[in-house]
């Protein structure tokens, strides 16, 4: 009985431990996502940075012209030197994080999302976040987001 009990309390223990560790690295990866989007508020490039890998893809999904939907590559460079020119209203990506699922050194976050230009609303959609954990912590490789000025409902 007192071995069982023993290894029933290693296992509570165990599992405790790993959801603080797992806690932790949620608000860590949290922590980059929500540093990229102040960095947009603030028209702060260097906070940006901070939170985006050296290499990184930038994508959205949009419809062109025609009312096709593509797959729009976006140039990251030219992307934080537009965020950092001045411009008169702000640029407020608002998010609610969806779903986190980490995995070692890698993690993929959902995030439905409003965009708002000054208080104007722009539009809305969804973005899809990976992140990988090196030496400087966690820092976003990959970013992908939808696009839409309807059904935005969160």
């Amino acid at each position: 009985m007192k071995r069982l009990s023993f290894i029933l309390l290693l296992s509570i223990f165990g599992s405790i431990q790993l959801y603080a560790q797992s806690n932790t690295e949620e608000t860590a990866v949290k922590t980059t996502i929500n540093l990229l989007f102040d960095g947009m508020r603030n028209a702060d490039t260097a906070m940006i940075r901070k939170a985006l890998a050296a290499q990184n893809i930038m994508q959205t999904i949009a419809k062109n012209k025609d009312g096709k939907f593509i797959i729009r590559t976006e140039n990251v460079s030219d992307f934080i030197k537009s965020v950092g020119t001045p411009h008169p209203e702000k640029y407020d990506e608002r998010i609610v994080f969806t779903k986190i699922l980490i995995d070692a050194n890698l993690a993929s976050v959902w995030t439905d999302y409003k965009f708002y230009v000054g208080e104007k609303f722009s539009h809305c959609g969804v973005n899809s976040f990976q992140l990988f954990k090196g030496e400087d912590g966690w820092k976003i490789i990959y970013i992908i987001d939808t696009r839409r000025k309807d059904n935005c409902n969160f």
